[in-house]
């Protein structure tokens, strides 16, 4: 029941953008023989603006290609024939991860100079940190497009009034909706969310609007004991005092 959801295509996305992410990292570590840093910005520049090309950039394009390899391959074996909607909603989502990483590159540079004056910069590319490419991922899994479990010729999206409009590679594609993760249901692994503890004041996913999914919550008063101000004695023992706090927690119902 879980197949082709939002949730799928999130945890395509992430997996294929985290091995990108992680091979890159090792090539320009020096930590495989197969790559090391890109070569193809090894010269160049613009000498009228005082940077060159220098460093180590990151060699995003192995990195893409060990994933599309390593991934894109598996895919296909699991879902079945590469031309059904299941196995090209999948690949989409591959590459969406991909394209996340290349999207999120950045260029950093080193002055050089008398006294600092940055009269030179050698400047290199370098990859996001893969939390700035997980936000980047949540957000487009915020943004989810339904689409036809029936391919013909290409991949198009649920709605019939929407066809017109273009999927994106970055977007994050899925077939079938997801299930109510609010209530517990055994036989999908769900366990709901009855009896979560949840932050009265949040916003945010673990906040008690969120996460009770409308049903409420309940407060109950805990006590906790511990030992506090502890002070050494002489000679030879620690002497302590004995604290309480009251605490207010929060349960959906």
């Amino acid at each position: 029941c879980f197949v082709g959801t939002k949730e799928t295509a999130f945890i395509y996305a992430v997996t294929s953008a985290g091995l990108v992410h992680s091979v890159t990292r090792s090539c320009s570590a020096g930590n495989m023989t197969e790559c090391s840093c890109d070569t193809n910005l090894r010269h160049g520049g613009s000498a009228s603006e005082g940077w060159h090309w220098g460093g180590c950039s990151d060699d995003i394009h192995y990195g893409m290609s060990f994933s599309r390899k390593f991934l894109d391959v598996t895919v296909n074996n699991v879902t079945g024939k590469s031309g059904s909607g299941l196995a090209a909603m999948n690949l989409h989502n591959n590459e969406a991860g991909r394209q996340a990483v290349a999207k999120l590159m950045s260029v950093d540079c080193r002055c050089h100079g008398v006294s600092g004056s940055c009269a030179v910069k050698t400047c290199w590319k370098t990859m996001s940190s893969f939390e700035k490419i997980g936000r980047f991922l949540k957000d487009k899994y915020e943004n989810s497009i339904q689409i036809s479990d029936r391919l013909k010729k290409k991949l198009r999206r649920k709605e019939k009034s929407q066809r017109k409009i273009p999927i994106g590679k970055e977007d994050l594609l899925y077939v079938n909706k997801s299930p109510n993760y609010c209530v517990e249901d055994q036989k999908l692994g769900i366990p709901g969310t009855q009896g979560r503890e949840c932050n009265r004041t949040s916003e945010g996913p673990d906040g008690c609007n969120l996460l009770c999914c409308g049903r409420g919550y309940n407060t109950h008063v805990v006590r906790h004991v511990e030992r506090c101000e502890c002070k050494f004695v002489w000679c030879c023992y620690v002497r302590c005092r004995r604290c309480e706090t009251m605490t207010d927690v929060h349960t959906c119902k």
